[in-house]
């Protein structure tokens, strides 16, 4: 066989492992593996009748391509946000450009050109490496008639139809580690710290390290907040603790009541704006309502950053082990995942048939802001 791989979306630890535990497998039984370079991009880009193309848009990957990339963090393939399916007409290539498109900024799909991309690689396999957004037209090409095994990753873990996708335990650990540093800044400055965590449609990451690290107060996407009271919850926080200082954490896509989320720039093909500075946007009416100093942090990148964790890297390679074994056994049209703490797969549809989000009745407290777990039996290992 021959199996193409791709990572699309933001990156995260652990996706080079996965591509080199997905290629030792392959190439030990024969099979040959080829990367497919800047996520979908790569199969957009590519033009069959331009030779060169192919080195900008694909590389052999065999087990001395491969040695030692699982020693650092991100993915050597590198990534993209592109969405074959919906590309502005003055972002396709130029060899796909059709001078008739009434307009610069009229969207298109290109489907079929990736189908004969895919065709002229002479793939039998794709393993997209991606989350729901990069899947999901994992998805639609398995419509399509391609052969897929989908991995899930992002460190938001909101992939529907998993338990666990990887960069998420990383996260969380860089979140933990990080708010613990920023302890000796918030302490000897007697202040309020507001450290704003990646986080889109789901707050678990800044609920999970709230609950991990002992913070005071976690705001989260799920639940819209009134800065007055939070006003009042943090200095008492603050006046309770012997150093004199509090912290709170908060997700990206959080909001205040009968507001917004904080978002900028274009929308990308998926639909994504954007995020970040919602925090600032907290310090600010923190620092008028209480007349106190704020310390505001975007951990934003620093949580995504560097080599895996050891579960990161476990589930990594065990979701290649898996896909490759699924993609060789042509049982294709899955996705890997953890369910129930039990490595499994599910139909690539579930992707697309809901939306991943914080148990809040479960795990958090709408009226003191924070995190409240009272029982964690027989619930998945990250509460979530």
């Amino acid at each position: 066989m021959r199996l193409g791989i791709l990572t699309g979306g933001g990156d995260v630890p652990g996706l080079n492992a996965c591509i080199k535990a997905a290629v030792m497998r392959a190439t030990d039984e024969g099979h040959e593996v080829v990367g497919i370079k800047r996520g979908w991009w790569g199969l957009l880009s590519y033009n069959p009748d331009d030779p060169d193309s192919y080195r900008r848009c694909v590389t052999a990957l065999d087990r001395q391509a491969v040695r030692t990339i699982d020693r650092t963090g991100g993915t050597f393939l590198h990534t993209s946000r592109t969405n074959p399916s919906k590309i502005k007409a003055i972002d396709a290539p130029d060899f796909l450009r059709d001078p008739q498109w009434a307009s610069a900024d009229e969207w298109h799909d290109f489907t079929p050109h990736v189908l004969k991309v895919i065709a002229a690689l002479r793939l039998d396999g794709l393993l997209p490496i991606g989350g729901d957004d990069t899947l999901s037209y994992g998805a639609r090409l398995h419509q399509e008639g391609v052969p897929v095994v989908a991995i899930p990753k992002t460190m938001d873990n909101d992939v529907y139809g998993t338990d666990y996708c990887i960069g998420f335990s990383t996260a969380v650990t860089r979140s933990v580690e990080f708010i613990h540093q920023l302890r000796t800044n918030a302490g000897s400055h007697e202040r309020i710290a507001v450290i704003e965590l990646f986080g889109r449609n789901s707050g678990e990451t800044s609920l999970i390290a709230a609950y991990l690290a002992g913070v005071d107060r976690a705001l989260i996407s799920e639940v819209p907040f009134d800065p007055e009271k939070l006003a009042r919850l943090i200095m008492d926080d603050k006046h309770a603790n012997p150093s004199n200082y509090a912290m709170l954490t908060i997700s990206e896509g959080a909001q205040m009541i009968g507001g917004q989320i904080v978002e900028f720039g274009e929308a990308d093909a998926y639909g994504h704006k954007k995020l970040g500075g919602i925090g600032a946007y907290t310090g600010e009416a923190l620092k008028t309502l209480t007349g106190e100093h704020i310390i505001y942090q975007q951990v934003a990148y620093l949580m995504r950053s560097g080599a895996p964790d050891s579960l990161d890297l476990m589930v990594a390679v065990n979701y290649a082990m898996m896909a490759t074994t699924l993609a060789v056994n042509r049982a294709f049209g899955r996705m890997v995942s953890l369910r129930n703490g039990m490595y499994t797969n599910v139909p690539i549809n579930v992707i697309s048939q809901g939306k991943k989000r914080v148990d809040v009745e479960e795990l958090y407290d709408v009226e003191q802001y924070r995190p409240k777990v009272r029982y964690v039996e027989s619930k998945p290992m990250f509460l979530y």
